[in-house]
């Protein structure tokens, strides 16, 4: 059954259709060569409305509960019609078709968006067919801690994406901006073969949006890549490209193994970092009994702290670029890291010294960088 394009008319809870339409609206560019695409597809039939949208790279498509007077579907702009929403005080709203004006109503208020010609937009397809399912709890909290080692440098989209693969019985998510990359993997229930390059502000809106779901279902095929959970489904487009291996990393000798608290590490680095200079390097030394953070500069002057720590191999200092270190132990917050260490240039791999069997796994893998007295 078609809807009619000209005519809408449903009563809505406001918080959560405000809700629904910003996150929607944030998928879709507020202007740009294509001025439809900036608008949100609103349908309604059966007491559910149905918001839609496409960037032509990204997609969305939000179900919620709704009492639909008429059924239609109607093209609208998303920001201001998201500004809207967010700004009413009623608990309900009613959009209803006003002539070639959508009105938002409340009881005190009337608010009126253009319609836009919803026959010229491109639709929103459906997303490729389901191969595995994953915890949503799961993966919202690895994505958040990968992701953040992901590239926002368009020039070099390779590395502005979060490689994802299943292994086995195991979900992989890799991303790197070739400074540093953060390694994951947590238990999926495979339904098919996955190894795709998503673009990471995908991933991080689904962390956003899909907090109250319990299971998130992945779908991809050769060229695109959707999550999908009750009442929402977000769809893009793959990056084609050749991801770097990780295993040169994870699976290199190691020179020295260090076991210590995360939180009390984190504490030093943010400590010292201050004084790391122009260069922003600060350096690790490796002792008998713990960890020296240290740095120095001639106008800031210089600054070391001691840490306790277990260090099992040989004894050497490592120079690190201080924000990459940083950035690396918060994603661990409190608790005790397993840092294995590699002479020369070659990365320092960062994880948790204990992880339970079958539980979310997280790496971190830092390069060293010559300290200035090198």
């Amino acid at each position: 059954m078609s809807l009619d394009l000209t005519g809408l008319d449903v009563t809505a809870d406001t918080a959560v259709l405000a809700a629904a339409v910003a996150d929607a609206a944030r998928l879709l560019p507020v202007k740009g060569i294509e001025p439809l695409l900036t608008g949100l597809l609103l349908s309604g039939q059966d007491d559910e409305l149905v918001l839609s949208g496409t960037d032509r790279t990204n997609t969305v498509r939000l179900r919620r509960t709704a009492f639909v007077h008429t059924d239609g579907e109607v093209l609208v702009p998303a920001k201001p019609l998201a500004d809207t929403l967010g700004a009413l005080e009623e608990p309900e709203v009613r959009l209803v078709v006003e002539g070639s004006r959508l009105a938002i109503r409340t009881p005190g208020g009337r608010f009126a968006l253009p319609l836009m010609d919803g026959e010229l937009h491109p639709g929103v397809g459906a997303l490729p067919a389901a191969v595995g399912q994953v915890s949503a709890d799961e993966l919202i909290a690895l994505v958040g801690k990968v992701a953040s080692a992901a590239s926002r440098d368009d020039a070099l989209p390779l590395f502005t994406g979060v490689h994802v693969q299943g292994r086995g019985d195991r979900l992989a998510l890799v991303a790197t901006d070739r400074y540093r990359m953060a390694i994951g993997d947590l238990p999926w229930q495979p339904e098919g073969d996955l190894d795709v390059l998503v673009p990471a502000p995908l991933l991080i809106e689904v962390a956003k949006q899909a907090r109250t779901a319990e299971v998130i279902t992945i779908h991809a095929d050769g060229s695109r890549f959707g999550l999908s959970w009750p009442g929402a489904q977000l769809g893009t487009v793959l990056l084609a490209s050749t991801f770097p291996d990780e295993s040169r990393h994870t699976d290199a000798p190691v020179d020295a193994v260090v076991e210590v608290d995360g939180e009390v590490l984190a504490g030093a680095v943010r400590r010292v970092a201050p004084y790391s200079g122009p260069r922003a390097v600060i350096a690790v030394e490796l002792g008998d009994s713990g960890l020296r953070i240290r740095a120095a500069d001639p106008q800031n002057g210089e600054a070391e702290e001691t840490v306790k720590a277990t260090v099992d191999g040989d004894r050497f200092t490592h120079g690190y670029q201080a924000r990459y270190l940083a950035d690396a132990l918060r994603v661990f917050g409190s608790a005790r890291l397993r840092l294995s260490v590699r002479h020369g240039m070659r990365s320092t791999v960062i994880a948790l010294a204990d992880v339970a069997e079958g539980d979310a796994n997280l790496r971190y893998v830092v390069m060293p960088i010559r300290l200035p007295s090198d």
